[in-house]
């Protein structure tokens, strides 16, 4: 798998130095400080120390980089109080201590050491840890490998040492161009058998199972390959740490824990000059801690996912049917040991039914027992309900409620579930029950075989039946907010229903590796059929209510449509409670890749040919959903990451399941359920819940800057000057500058008139009434000079906000929530 790197932008002279590193020190002293031009660099030129500033961002902060084509940041100071300027210094302070100063020469972040010391100095090594010694006597005052951010290296050092009263975590920048604390952080939880830990929030994410001295034995495919030089020690007082140190010294790999909450380990490949992702966690959805809830067990191959644990049923069954699982299960038939004494029949006592290969619950509890002595231990101990016996861990008890099993394909332990005598009759009944049934059911099954096989045969009537099924799996949330004449006339003869298992083997089983992004309700799969058709899998929340709508939405929207600049629906899947979506698979991902991602650095350039290729194919995507296409389509959700692209970086609207039919005399509609992307959605829609096409070209028209100017309308947190993109480019259109508006990647002036009049008319479809909007026809016949005189556009919606002070003012700060809303009141 490959990923990309975290974009960080150097100052010029910073880059200048990098190619000149062979005269740059790897020392800072008393006498020397290291400014915003400058940077130190370890002896092995592995590590470079200096200024930055993350991607879509102005704020300088200073860190440490792995020093190579694009510096990858694995620890920065001053994280959560960033620099406003390239006016920062680096230096020793008089106490002793390695400080940042600001332009008011103001400590901004500081090592923090006590006593002071009179004289030190500061040293970038080749680990990549910057270490702040006493020069008289070469004594280590403070270390970055004290305080790590998001990046685990060789030697570092994570745990808590009660010792010292320390606690290392690992801590995820906000966002990629945000390196304050995030949501997630990572280390081990010491007790008495160790584990890796993700928490979110300061809650569970998710864990990697107990330590054996060589493996953690929650992670199904570690072994001893994976070792890569582990090694964790536990004084089973509350001390523990893990550090790592790679066998190949020369190999550059780390771990980082990134801001969605994934742990990797990254190998930097040397043909590529780029990180590849060799280990990830979490990979599928029974990763995430307690998925199931207590004594419900997740196997990520079955459908569902969660099931409970023999002798167990679900808590609440309502909750259950409908795919939720947290509230868990619950006995069936008390323990024997639970009963009351005088209830309780001479000779009966619990049993253990074997649970083989599974992530064993958290909580373990280890025993000073022999391996003979283990079961025993567990049963005489009323408060026991399982045990494991481990090589390298040994005996590990549970008691209350076992949380977080997981079924695997192999590796695991084995796992000792304490049940009633009763559930052992049970067992023997159902024995004898199967060897009955067995020979009988083959028997019928042969029978049966033929009548099957005719009536598969059958594909016409089928379908017709699996056609009835999906209406009726998906009562009312369809009919209740469309109009029933124009969905009497798009019928679903010519959707072709796909078979859960072709779609998991076409997948992966939903593997992460399979997965191509996560959207408002689902992830999207990419796969591989039987006949070689690439395709591209959108899997909603399994037994969801969320998400009906939008399902039906694009069964019956999309499989009427047939246009070269909309995404083609081959088909869906509605079998064991899923409701799968099936399309063409877009090789060139999605178009915010190239204008904001990582595409525009590792794919070809989108200059303003294809740019333009770009915005009058989404135009005439939309101008046939308005009018072209028998159903009249308003989409409700136009934003860069729904518009794919072909091999050719052809566009394709994308995402139908918000959309709306409008009836043949209808301009507008009223909806109190406001669904779209914050920046995206017209006032009258957003304020009031009035939709019509005008509303989707406003979209169009955030969009159209967006593709001019290369930045997202809610990337203006930091900037002075607006709002939000719309702002911008009202102000650079009011002051005659548009030229600033315009992405830096587009050099060729000879451009400036047919990019000013793209400005003019992205400006004309952001007005804020929906009336002075032209419709999608017009623009197209705007951009392509058809329509020569164009109207001077009136102020953007969103460009102002009332009643701000003097001090507010300095400082616009605008949304950056790019996700979906999917429901809100309107007015």
């Amino acid at each position: 798998m490959k990923l990309s790197t975290r974009e960080i932008h150097l100052s010029p002279a910073v880059l200048v130095l990098v190619f000149s590193i062979a005269t740059a020190s790897d020392i800072i002293s008393t006498n020397k400080s290291l400014r915003d031009s400058e940077i130190l660099v370890s002896n092995d030129k592995r590590f470079i120390f200096g200024f930055f500033s993350p991607e879509n961002s102005t704020n300088r902060y200073v860190g440490i980089m792995f020093n190579i084509q694009s510096p990858t940041v694995v620890w920065v100071a001053n994280r959560e109080k960033p620099l406003q300027d390239s006016s920062g210094r680096v230096k020793i302070s008089e106490d002793g201590n390695l400080v940042i100063l600001n332009t008011q020469n103001k400590s901004i972040w500081s090592s923090s050491i006590s006593p002071a010391v009179r004289n030190s100095t500061a040293q970038l090594l080749d680990a990549g840890n910057l270490v702040l010694k006493d020069s008289s006597n070469g004594r280590v005052l403070w270390e970055s490998f004290r305080d790590p951010s998001d990046s685990f290296l060789q030697t570092m050092k994570i745990g808590i040492d009660k010792n010292t009263n320390t606690t290392n975590l690992l801590t995820s920048w906000t966002s990629p161009s945000d390196p304050s604390s995030g949501s997630f952080s990572a280390g081990i939880q010491p007790d008495t058998i160790p584990q890796i830990f993700i928490w979110k929030n300061g809650k569970p994410h998710w864990r990697s199972g107990p330590w054996n001295k060589q493996i953690f034995i929650g992670v199904p495919d570690m072994t001893s390959f994976y070792l890569n030089g582990f090694d964790l020690v536990n004084d089973n007082k509350g001390t523990a740490y893990l550090s790592f140190l790679y066998a190949n010294q020369v190999e550059m790999a780390f771990f980082t824990l990134n801001s969605t909450g994934f742990l990797q380990q990254k190998y930097l490949d040397p043909s590529k000059n780029d990180w590849e992702v060799t280990w990830e966690f979490p990979v599928t959805e029974c990763d995430f801690y307690g998925k199931c809830g207590p004594f419900g067990s997740c196997d990520p191959k079955s459908s569902p996912i969660c099931s409970c644990l023999d002798g167990f049923k679900p808590k609440s069954e309502e909750e259950w049917g409908k795919g939720n699982w947290t509230s868990g299960c619950i006995r069936k038939t008390m323990l024997e040991s639970e009963r009351n004494s005088s209830n309780l029949e001479q000779g009966k006592q619990d049993w253990f039914l074997k649970l083989q290969s599974v992530k064993v619950p958290d909580s373990a509890i280890w025993v000073p027992f022999a391996d003979e002595d283990c079961h025993k231990g567990c049963l005489s101990n009323f408060s026991c309900i399982a045990y494991s016996n481990h090589i390298g861990i040994g005996c590990m008890h549970w008691e209350g409620s076992l949380l977080d099993v997981q079924k695997f394909s192999t590796g695991g332990a084995d796992l000792f579930l304490r049940l009633s005598y009763s559930e052992l009759d049970q067992k023997r009944e159902y024995k004898v029950v199967i060897a009955i049934i067995v020979p009988v059911g083959a028997i019928i099954l042969a029978i049966f075989g033929y009548i099957s096989c005719k009536y598969l045969a059958k594909r016409r009537g089928w379908k017709r039946r699996s056609e009835i099924l999906l209406r009726e799996s998906l009562p009312n949330y369809y009919k209740e907010n469309m109009i029933t004449e124009d969905i009497n006339q798009a019928k679903f003869e010519e959707v072709l229903v796909y078979n859960f298992d072709i779609l998991a083997n076409a997948t992966e089983d939903f593997h992460l590796s399979s997965k191509l992004g996560q959207g408002g309700f689902g992830p999207v799969y990419k796969g591989k059929l039987p006949d070689g058709q690439e395709i591209a899998v959108k899997r909603l929340s399994q037994s969801s209510g969320q998400g009906l709508q939008e399902f039906m939405n694009e069964v019956v929207v999309i499989s009427k449509l047939q246009h070269r600049n909309l995404v083609k629906l081959f088909g869906c899947c509605i079998e064991r409670g899923e409701k799968m979506l099936v399309y063409e698979y877009m090789p060139k991902r999605s178009l915010d890749a190239y204008l904001f991602g990582s595409q525009q650095q590792e794919e070809q350039f989108l200059d303003w040919s294809k740019r333009v290729v770009i915005i009058e194919g989404i135009g005439r995507g939309l101008l046939y959903l308005h009018r072209d296409s028998r159903l009249r389509i308003i989409h409700r959700d136009l934003k860069a990451s729904n518009i794919l692209l072909d091999e050719q970086l052809n566009p394709k609207i994308s995402d139908f399941g918000m959309a709306r039919i409008f009836a043949g005399n209808q301009d507008q509609a009223n909806t109190s359920r406001v669904v779209g992307t914050y920046g995206y959605m017209a006032p009258e829609y957003a304020m009031e819940g009035r939709f019509s096409e005008k509303s989707d070209v406003y979209s169009f028209g955030v969009l159209l800057l967006e593709v001019i100017s290369g930045r997202r309308n809610t990337s203006f947190r930091q900037d002075d000057c607006a709002l939000s993109l719309l702002a911008y480019a009202w102000k650079c259109w009011n002051e005659n500058k548009i030229v600033e508006l315009v992405d830096l990647k587009i050099t060729d002036q000879h451009l400036e008139k047919e990019i000013m009049r793209c400005v003019h008319v992205g400006l004309l479809c952001v007005q804020e009434y929906a009336e002075d909007r032209p419709n999608v026809s017009t623009i197209l016949s705007m951009l392509t000079r058809e329509i020569d005189d164009l109207p001077s556009p009136k102020q953007p919606a969103f460009t102002t906000r009332p009643s701000l002070s003097k001090k507010s003012t300095s400082r616009c700060q605008g949304s950056v929530n790019n996700v979906t809303v999917t429901i809100m009141e309107g007015r």
